[in-house]
């Protein structure tokens, strides 16, 4: 059985409680995720992402429920909590508007710092993580104000992961890019998982993106968890997931189009590359039928 790295059980979370204002953000939360995985975590604004997210690594404490960590329940010795904080590093929405140092190099090392590590380990961990990101040697010295907003978005990141957490999550974190900044993003993050084996919760609307990046999918809905499991199990899942209003990836819709048709196409098709060898095999079959 895959180890555990992040668990829930019956965690909620209500804001206002007992005002006219009360709202459940998050209802009875219970989730295991493995270590290693890259879990994509989607839901319409309101679903309770952004809480749920947030206690992962502490920065809110459940109204009810257990948050655990490697095994550890996080809240259990609340002058702890640091600890989990580092081992869950979360990357904000927008992230370049918490930049604050004079160059990008102390942004990058201001986590390292904070753990109290040596200069020699915070200098290897900025250059790790400035590789990690893209960031070359001619960018440690900039003032991070000079640098584009793609650019931004990598220091940012890269400060969160010179502090080496076990569990990366990313909130949206190719909002605002344009095409080209969005795939560069997405393919680092996805060299860093290959390279380190940490887990990644990448929080995203786009379905496609998901799709060609986790091994597992999280569906909040209505502050629950609608669904959870393997990517190409959650997106069979075609009917259901249109009934919440959500854009399953583009191939899947029109893959399922054809099997409503009884044309004979596998339902776990993701990818435009997966789409054209389904395509083939299936003109393949048609070419010998017909000989």
């Amino acid at each position: 059985m895959a180890e555990s790295i992040i668990k829930t059980e019956g965690l909620s979370y209500v804001y206002s409680a007992g005002t006219p204002y009360e709202h459940r953000a998050i209802d009875d939360i219970n989730i295991d995720i493995e270590k290693g995985s890259f879990v994509g975590l989607i839901g319409h604004t309101g679903s309770g992402k952004s809480t749920l997210i947030q206690h992962l690594n502490g920065l809110i404490k459940p109204t009810a429920g257990k948050v655990y960590v490697g095994g550890e329940d996080i809240w259990e010795n609340p002058k702890d909590i640091r600890k989990f904080r580092f081992k869950v590093g979360l990357v904000f929405q927008y992230p370049e508007h918490q930049l604050f140092e004079e160059t990008v190099y102390k942004d990058i090392a201001f986590g390292p710092k904070n753990m109290g590590l040596s200069e020699n380990d915070i200098n290897r961990r900025v250059r790790e993580a400035a590789k990690h990101t893209g960031l070359t040697e001619e960018y440690l010295e900039k003032s991070p104000f000079e640098l584009s907003g793609g650019e931004k978005r990598r220091v940012a990141i890269a400060g969160v992961l010179a502090m080496q957490p076990e569990v990366l999550i990313l909130d949206e974190p190719t909002a605002g890019l344009d095409p080209k900044g969005r795939e560069f993003i997405l393919s680092e993050i996805k060299t860093y998982h290959e390279r380190t084996g940490a887990t990644i919760i990448l929080v995203s609307h786009s379905m496609e993106d998901v799709a060609r990046f986790a091994s597992h999918v999280l569906i909040m809905n209505h502050s629950k968890v609608a669904m959870y499991g393997e990517t190409r199990e959650v997106f069979k899942r075609v009917d259901e997931l249109c009934e919440m209003g959500l854009e399953v990836p583009q191939i899947s819709r029109v893959f399922a189009k054809l099997r409503e048709k009884g044309i004979d196409v596998p339902e776990s098709v993701l990818t435009v590359a997966e789409a054209k060898e389904a395509v083939l095999k299936l003109l393949e079959k048609g070419g010998e039928a017909n000989a």
